[in-house]
């Protein structure tokens, strides 16, 4: 008897947001010019992401579908994203997949100091998943990075965005040794969304985090980012920027908020290039030394260039007070 020719079918793939399947569908409206962007094409953009995938490494401009990844990688300038691709939190504004975490990789640190040196840059920003299953939150495996950045780039000035380390006690003090130029963590939103938004976060321990990190060193530039859009009142926002700079915070990134998928929080709405002056003109007044304002501002947008600008900064500021 001859058995029929059956092709095994390949397993199906893990769903990247197990939590969000069972929500409802939500339609973003429409977006305005202002907020659209080319698909990437440039030879620029292709080696940067030929030479992440030699060296294994994940950049949050993919996993969070950054609509800038076409302008920064024709630049060279990728965000790494350590401590492996899944996250541990279930935030519903975040692309970047959730479920069981990926096992540490004790070579990460260094091909991330390779691929900085690879592409001669200077300035790098690296950023991370939540890892709530790793006693230290992943802070070790920052301090690691850094520490491997500077020997392989040692011109290079690092911007690191942590997670909150929520519960993760002696976390900060561990990044903050490693001495990175700039150490940001976003609040991303006001504290009324937080439960619908970053569920697993706490709005006043991540302000905390943000002051901690300024009082163990007062040299360190701090940074930290809102988006807008998710239905957020303007009042609520300027007492965020309140919060911020009561937490010694320099430098405040505010962006639109995009929706990812159906299945992520709604836009509640297009913020116009006109509120996000206002809102950078209010900012700025409220004593940030840098505040970058746009509808496509992100953390990482322009960092290199930012950073710059932000030591220009509070070199004036010093020089105005001596």
């Amino acid at each position: 008897m001859t058995l029929p020719n059956i092709e095994a079918k390949p397993a199906p793939e893990p769903l990247r947001h197990p939590e969000k399947a069972a929500r409802p569908d939500q339609p973003s409206p429409r977006k305005p010019l202002w907020i659209r962007v080319k698909a990437p094409t440039s030879p620029e953009y292709q080696a940067t992401r030929r030479l992440m995938r030699e060296l294994k490494l994940n950049t949050v401009c993919e996993e969070a579908a950054c609509p800038n990844i076409g302008e920064c990688w024709k630049e060279k300038h990728a965000t790494v994203m350590i401590l492996g691709a899944v996250c541990t939190r279930a935030c519903t504004f975040c692309n970047v997949a959730t479920g069981r975490p990926d096992q540490l990789d004790p070579h990460e640190p260094q091909r991330v100091g390779e691929a900085v040196a690879a592409l001669g840059l200077n300035h790098i920003v690296v950023t991370s998943v939540d890892r709530d299953d790793l006693d230290d939150g992943g802070a070790g495996h920052f301090a690691q990075t850094i520490a491997a950045i500077r020997a392989a780039a040692p011109q290079t000035t690092i911007e690191v965005l942590v997670p909150d380390f929520l519960r993760k006690d002696g976390a900060i003090e561990i990044v903050v040794a490693a001495k990175p130029d700039v150490l940001n963590h976003n609040l991303e939103t006001v504290p009324r969304l937080y439960a619908e938004v970053r569920p697993g976060a706490r709005y006043f321990h991540s302000l905390r985090l943000l002051d901690h990190a300024k009082r163990l060193d007062p040299t360190l530039f701090t940074k930290s980012g809102l988006m807008v859009g998710l239905g957020e009142a303007r009042t609520e926002v300027l007492q965020v920027m309140d919060d911020l700079r009561e937490a010694g915070v320099d430098f405040l990134t505010i962006g639109q908020y995009l929706q990812p998928t159906p299945k992520h929080h709604p836009v509640a709405g297009f913020v116009t290039p006109d509120e996000f002056e206002g809102y950078r003109r209010l900012a700025l007044g409220k004593g940030f030394l840098m505040v970058s304002a746009s509808p496509l501002t992100r953390s990482s947008y322009h960092a290199g260039e930012d950073f710059a600008q932000l030591k220009a900064a509070r070199a004036a500021a010093l020089g105005e007070r001596a």
